[in-house]
């Protein structure tokens, strides 16, 4: 079978196509064909090895999984003897950031609670889209955000993958939203949904006069104590992405922030999980979110994939069709 392969830590060019053999599953394993996989921020911590404290999770020298590719849409070949949930033909689609990652390749092996059955309204690259994207703006919005019906709240860099996912699911949840984008995406902010959209080229949001029930910030550089000014008494700051700085912020002074005052401020790491993907699924199958795809390259155009997803302009996903 045809897979990526990266070696060392460095920029796309690192990036090989390569004839491997294809995977089989163990017992408690279910063989996948990969149909479609999609690109996040996390493909690029693994494939550039920053910030460097990521290491940790994926090795110090040189990356720990061999076959990068989290998100996955596609048909099952086979399972193993203990599988329960899935049979041969059945159309899934998963993260497999906590399952040793292996997405972009033609097969993958992965235990059977990576996966979720794909929903039947959307495409195999729609589905591709949404696992790891979707599942961070629910647990942002949901979990750590603690986002209530009526409460207002902000994305930060709403017009990329989480950020898509996060107006949508926003909404779903009885949300007012505003979302802060460039000029040049206003208009798919409001096409999804959004309340009130925020061109950051024009005017500054922490400079206004209003606060917010919680802030997800999917992008941006401001500071922490910006961040905090537009928050209302109790409100929430939770980071997703953005600049190195605030990222390191948000670990080290949230904390301290959050235990001297009533605003809290904290910082999301992903967990990919079976219960927040079918929680996906059913949104996705009832209409109130649906992914939002920028660009499609082939396999054999990863690399071209992944300068284009890391110059940061994407509207929505990049999707890789295998």
């Amino acid at each position: 079978m045809r897979a990526i392969v990266c070696e060392k830590y460095g920029s796309a060019d690192v990036l090989e196509l390569k004839e491997i053999k294809k995977p089989i599953p163990t017992e408690n394993q279910v063989l996948v064909r990969v149909y479609a996989a999609s690109l996040n921020y996390g493909n690029l911590v693994l494939l550039q090895g920053k910030p460097f404290l990521a290491r940790f999770a994926f090795g110090l020298t040189k990356p720990k999984y061999s076959i990068p590719g989290g998100d996955i849409a596609g048909m099952v070949e086979a399972v193993g003897q203990n599988v329960k949930l899935f049979k041969a033909g059945d159309e899934v689609f998963g993260d497999l950031s906590g399952y040793g990652w292996g997405g972009f390749a033609e097969y993958v092996t992965v235990p059977e609670d990576a996966l979720s059955l794909k929903p039947t309204n959307i495409t195999f690259e729609e589905a591709a889209a949404a696992p790891m994207a979707g599942v961070t703006a629910l647990q942002g919005l949901r979990d750590k955000g603690k986002l209530t019906s009526g409460q207002k709240v902000l994305i930060n860099g709403a017009s990329g993958g989480v950020g898509t996912f996060a107006v949508q699911i926003a909404k779903s949840l009885g949300a007012e939203v505003t979302g802060v984008c460039s000029t040049r995406n206003v208009e798919i902010l409001r096409s999804i949904g959004a309340d009130h959209i925020i061109d950051y080229k024009k005017e500054d949001f922490t400079q206004d006069e209003k606060c917010y029930d919680l802030i997800l910030g999917v992008n941006g550089s401001h500071s922490i104590s910006a961040y905090k000014r537009v928050l209302k008494p109790h409100g929430r700051f939770v980071h997703v992405g953005g600049s190195e700085s605030q990222l390191f912020q948000a670990l080290f002074l949230g904390p301290f922030i959050s235990m001297t005052g009533s605003k809290k401020i904290s910082n999301l790491l992903q967990r990919a999980n079976q219960k927040d993907l079918n929680d996906i699924k059913e949104l996705l199958e009832t209409g109130q979110v649906k992914p939002i795809i920028d660009q499609r390259f082939r396999l054999s155009e990863i690399t071209e994939a992944f300068n284009y997803f890391q110059e940061g302009h994407a509207q929505g996903k990049v999707v890789i069709t295998v």
